[in-house]
């Protein structure tokens, strides 16, 4: 298998894994992205690459970095995407998910 099909294969598995996270199914992701349910399945299967624009339709509708898609990395944006979501917390939410993220550091370390 070339590089290339490994590499469009992870992505695929990335695309699936986040949209099933966000409960979609791919005709809803297809719907969000402004794409058809088709791509969406080729792009999970890791058969077709794809143009840079449909890659950011697809991480603007799973929320995600294009990089995250891409290369499973954790970028900047991805964080500010977190932090958006954690400015509709109350104080105490945001103390239950620190709470959260330092147990789950102590555990990884």
């Amino acid at each position: 298998m070339a590089d290339k099909d490994i590499c469009l294969s992870e992505i695929g598995i990335r695309i699936v894994e986040r949209r099933k996270q966000l409960g979609y199914t791919q005709e809803e992701l297809a719907e969000r992205a402004d794409l058809t349910p088709q791509f969406v399945s080729y792009a999970e299967s890791g058969k077709r690459a794809m143009r840079p624009e449909n890659l950011l339709k697809l991480a603007k509708a799973l929320n995600v970095s294009a990089d995250y898609l891409l290369t499973g990395d954790i970028v900047e944006k991805d964080m500010l995407i977190l932090s958006d979501k954690m400015k509709n917390l109350t104080p105490s939410q945001v103390r239950i998910i620190e709470n959260i993220i330092d147990e789950c550091n102590s555990l990884f370390e």
